[in-house]
């Protein structure tokens, strides 16, 4: 912990702010309890425009709660939301950078007022996506508060803080939208830009913030230990010796953790956890690969995928498939000359790239939600380090009218960016902006524009590619327990490019890991409740049995420090 970036004196930017949360404003659901996490419609707002900091605080626990948890099923969370506590405490707020970058990153510490002294755990997570502060509260939160734990977070430098560029604003830590200088995310200084359009932290930070997960950790870890201090100053210090640290995270954040444990020192995780992760090794393919490769074959075979769930009409899927069968075909990456066999050369295409029957049942739903779209949009600026003014691929982000045009956006609409959105595009009516659009399949020249930034040989797919590398794990974790869970069913983060490889080499590196594979599990417990997807399995209750499980094989080799007397 002697790094200067390891040092919250010296990676702290602004004042820590400290805020009590009891009775109707709790750290778990913000005084919603179970009613109002299962409720259809969010919480109200007295002044839709000018919502306050804690009605914003409020609809971002439950934008996140129902977001990535199932409350609603038996195999589910919906056990534990059906009695779900009420956790009074207090939280430590504030923005962190890492030496070099240009955009911070927001941390943010939970400490109920039970916090169970003589335990002395801390439980660090990362916000799954691109989500804000409190995306991993479903995760982390809701297993670690109830039993007197404290959580730190991170939202890795994406989060929720959109820059309106008509509007030349963004919003602060706690949601609230201004041009001042406090924001979470500043694009500014920035040249020309098409009206209407809105940066985005992961896409516009202009630092490949993926490259700092594990950084970004190890920096909520020690603000953590640094507001346990504070909450308790009889208790202080509290260090990586006397305080048990427990990692989790899924998707990107589950990469995240695993990331920090490559960095930490041999004895500053107890545990990590992390589920589906977003990791790739040497040799493995990593998201952006994988990604822009569905995004651009998938609709192509869509007619050949018979076993999943329909999210699409007859007459859309048809339309889909004929449009991307042709603009394949015209590129001269399938030879077939008639519908038919072109569908099946382009499943035979993603069979040969390792994409199993597991990982495209839910295809259709991946082409109907954009999700590969969105990925490809996103990471190309992002990896490019592309600021608003200098889009990459065509690519850029507007609320769009009903022609799919970018429209102004409204003070209402704005207000609720940061507490409801999920921090990619398209989210909260915020849509992906296409200027190399056109003809029957308007899609098709800027996904094969960011494939290119993959397989190219010029100067920006070379940039792309040494980006992606800064990224990619060296499968050394140093923590006394890990494990990892991932489901065979995940289509957007699949198991054959991510967690399989990256245990091999973990475990070829001599190194113990758990690695449990779920059967009947994708990647979003929150689209299980969706017509179709029934029979899928949850991925948080196991998540939250592993912890359970590390929690239990660490405390052996825990060192407490006696509470003092009473």
């Amino acid at each position: 912990m002697s790094s200067p970036e390891l040092n919250p004196e010296r990676f702290l930017v602004g004042p820590v702010l400290v805020s009590a949360h009891r009775g109707d404003d709790d750290l778990l659901s913000a005084g919603l309890g179970a009613d109002g996490l299962l409720a259809a419609t969010p919480p109200p707002l007295a002044d839709a425009s000018r919502p306050t900091v804690a009605e914003l605080r409020r609809r971002a626990i439950y934008s996140n709660w129902r977001n990535i948890a199932d409350l609603a099923s038996p195999q589910g969370l919906a056990q534990m939301a059906s009695a779900l506590p009420s956790i009074p405490g207090r939280e430590w707020q504030a923005a962190a950078r890492i030496a070099g970058r240009r955009q911070t990153h927001r941390l943010l510490a939970q400490v109920p007022d039970a916090f169970d002294q003589r335990q002395r755990c801390l439980v660090v997570t990362a916000a799954s996506g691109s989500r804000g502060i409190y995306g991993a509260i479903a995760v982390a939160s809701a297993w670690a508060l109830p039993k007197g734990l404290a959580v730190v977070h991170t939202d890795k430098g994406a989060g929720c803080g959109y820059f309106d560029l008509d509007q030349n604003e963004g919003a602060d830590g706690h949601g609230n939208r201004h041009r001042g200088n406090d924001l979470v995310f500043d694009p500014r200084p920035l040249g020309p830009t098409p009206a209407h359009r809105i940066a985005m932290g992961h896409a516009h930070g202009g630092d490949n913030s993926e490259a700092d997960w594990g950084v970004q950790v190890l920096q909520a870890a020690a603000f953590g230990l640094h507001a346990l201090d504070q909450a308790f100053p009889a208790q202080a210090p509290f260090t990586a010796a006397n305080t048990r640290i427990i990692a989790v995270g899924i998707s990107n954040g589950g990469g995240a953790v695993l990331r920090a444990a490559e960095l930490a020192a041999d004895d500053f995780f107890a545990a990590v956890v992390a589920g589906a992760p977003n990791i790739s090794v040497a040799g493995a393919r990593p998201l952006f690969d994988y990604a822009t490769e569905a995004a651009l074959w998938v609709p192509a075979a869509l007619t050949t995928l018979a076993d999943g769930p329909r999210f699409l009409t007859e007459a859309q899927r048809q339309q889909i498939v004929a449009a991307r069968c042709q603009s394949l075909a015209a590129a001269g990456l399938i030879r077939a000359s008639d519908l038919s066999a072109q569908t099946r050369s382009a499943r035979a295409h993603l069979a040969d790239a390792g994409f199993s029957d597991a990982m495209l049942q839910l295809a259709e739903f991946g082409v109907a939600g954009n999700l590969w779209r969105a990925v490809a949009a996103s990471y190309s600026q992002a990896y490019a380090r592309a600021a608003v003014d200098q889009p990459v691929c065509g690519y850029g982000f507007a609320v769009l009218d009903a022609a799919g045009q970018p429209r102004a956006s409204t003070a209402a609409e704005r207000a609720l960016w940061w507490s409801d959105s999920s921090g990619v595009a398209p989210t909260l009516g915020i849509g992906i902006v296409d200027t190399l659009a056109s003809g029957s399949d308007p899609g098709f020249a800027a996904l094969a524009a960011a494939r290119a930034l993959w397989q190219g040989a010029d100067g920006s797919a070379s940039a792309v590619r040494a980006a992606i590398a800064e990224g990619i794990a060296n499968a050394r974790p140093h923590a006394r327990h890990l494990h990892i869970l991932h489901g065979i069913g995940d289509g957007l983060i699949p198991i054959d490019f991510s967690s399989r490889p990256y245990v091999a080499a973990v475990r070829a590196n001599g190194i113990a890991i758990d690695f449990t594979e779920l059967p009947h599990t994708q990647h979003f417990d929150a689209y299980i409740a969706l017509p179709g997807m029934g029979h899928y399995q949850a991925l948080l209750p196991p998540l939250q049995r592993a912890l359970d499980r590390a929690l239990a094989v660490t405390a052996a080799t825990a060192t407490a420090t006696p509470a003092p007397p009473q």
